[in-house]
């Protein structure tokens, strides 16, 4: 089966969606959006990674910059950072360029390396699309963050694999039903930036679309 654009999901979302379900279908579904400490220093820290007329070569290595990426496979799009591509043996040939090369993702994120699996998820995803764009394979990439200055090697596993091709499907199905999840109160939803607009204490609300619709009609009773 193959996706038509049309049908294309974000693959920014991947994280949206590991960390909260409800979050991912308020922004990705329902359009709502909202900013706060940790969603501005996140725009900081990629815009120095984006600079999408600028490729460079170092040596037996080729830095690309906010490379635009889709599978039709898998129904996403998105850009990736930074693409290293590494002069190999056994990789592949880049039009303009002599010998052949490996294909490394590396994804920028604001903070420390996390417990959960969001950040490789979202790196396996950019993986794949390469692989389907360029016809390769990519066994491995990289997550630099801004925290700790450094790059954290993440090898593209089939447990990844398959774990990102399970919730893509259930993001599919979500976004072809527009259907927005209702609470689960936790912890991390006072870190959340749309926290204001989810009303996760309401606890049992359901799309802010309704919610808002109601108390408008509650108004002028």
């Amino acid at each position: 089966m193959e996706y038509a654009e049309d049908d294309y999901l974000m693959i920014s979302g991947i994280q949206h969606f590991k960390f909260c379900r409800r979050q991912w279908a308020l922004i990705h579904i329902e359009q709502q959006w909202a900013e706060n400490e940790h969603t501005i220093t996140g725009e900081l820290l990629h815009k120095k990674a984006h600079d999408p007329y600028l490729t460079e070569k170092r040596s037996d290595r080729i830095i690309v910059r906010s490379l635009p990426v889709a599978s039709r496979e898998l129904g996403i799009s998105g850009q990736c950072d930074v693409v290293e591509f590494h002069k190999c043996e056994d990789g592949i040939k880049l039009y303009g360029h002599r010998g052949l090369y490996s294909v490394y993702p590396v994804e920028y994120k604001k903070g420390k390396p996390k417990i959960t699996e969001e950040d490789r998820l979202q790196l396996t995803a950019q993986a794949l699309c390469l692989e389907e764009m360029f016809s390769a394979e990519v066994l491995e990439g990289a997550v630099f963050y801004g925290e700790t200055r450094r790059r954290e090697t993440v090898e593209i596993t089939e447990t990844l694999r398959l774990e990102l091709k399970q919730m893509l499907q259930e993001m599919h199905g979500y976004y072809s039903r527009r259907y927005t999840p209702r609470v689960k109160y936790s912890r991390s939803c006072s870190a959340c930036s749309l926290k204001e607009i989810c009303l996760p204490k309401l606890g049992k609300a359901g799309s802010v679309k309704a919610y808002l619709r109601q108390r408008l009609e509650e108004e002028g009773e």
